[in-house]
């Protein structure tokens, strides 16, 4: 069954058509990959699921009911996150109280505190600086606090745009042995990517933009494949022959 349906969605920014009448389907437990070059549409298809840019066309479909206008906090309550490209923590707050934040809407306070105990047991170096200004943090320690504050948000579907960006190697395996552990935790992911290579390897479908409009859609695995497809649209130093990504993240292991 379909956890999210996109429809004709279609965005205009002025006098620009910046998506144009895209569509696609996640299913509950998968991990559905969107790559595109930069400009593609990809951010702004994320943020009209999210409820922070309004369609001019076609509908979102969340759960079987459509979001049509719900508020993003009212899309938040339903369990559609988002961790947006640049991570876009607040640095000058703790880490503490970075993952806070993404409880805001929860009254749960006992078990909102069990989950934020649960990152800082899977991810060491936030709990020894738990107490310290965000801004101390590498770039893929960032990235993993803003994951973890979606996940204090308690998600059904998460939302992640461009997650690797910026980061080294080590950190890049690191966070997608992350979401796949977490996809098989049950957890639904929409996944925007430049890592095309590592993005295939772990998604169930994939979906290329190009200049707002689906150009193909299918089996990640297929795509991968095709040189007519990587040369076009996939590049070719980004991994594009990666193999499948494991999980490399077990309880007690620092990020």
């Amino acid at each position: 069954m379909a956890l999210l349906e996109v429809e004709g969605a279609s965005v205009d920014y002025g006098r620009g058509r910046v998506l144009d009448d895209v569509s696609l389907s996640v299913g509950e437990g998968e991990i559905v990959t969107v790559l595109g070059a930069n400009g593609a549409g990809k951010t702004t298809l994320l943020r009209a699921i999210a409820g922070a840019t309004r369609l001019a066309a076609g509908r979102v479909t969340y759960d079987g009911a459509p979001l049509d206008g719900l508020s993003i906090g009212e899309r938040l309550a339903r369990g559609i996150v988002l961790v947006p490209e640049g991570r876009r923590i607040l640095i000058s707050l703790t880490i503490e109280e970075n993952l806070l934040v993404g409880a805001h809407q929860r009254r749960d306070t006992a078990a909102v505190r069990k989950d934020i105990a649960a990152i800082y047991e899977r991810f060491p170096n936030l709990a020894q600086r738990r107490h310290m200004a965000a801004w101390c943090l590498s770039g893929g320690e960032q990235q993993m606090l803003a994951i973890g504050r979606a996940i204090v948000a308690r998600p059904r579907l998460m939302m992640l745009d461009e997650p690797s960006l910026g980061l080294s190697p080590l950190f890049v395996n690191t966070l997608f042995g992350l979401i796949v552990e977490l996809n098989r935790g049950g957890l639904t992911v929409l996944l925007v990517e430049q890592n095309a290579g590592k993005a295939l390897a772990i998604a169930h479908h994939a979906t290329v933009i190009e200049l707002g409009r689906v150009v193909v859609a299918g089996d990640p695995r297929a795509l991968q494949a095709d040189p007519r497809l990587r040369e076009a649209y996939l590049g070719q130093g980004d991994d594009a022959a990666a193999g499948p990504i494991e999980p490399i993240l077990q309880r007690g292991t620092g990020v």
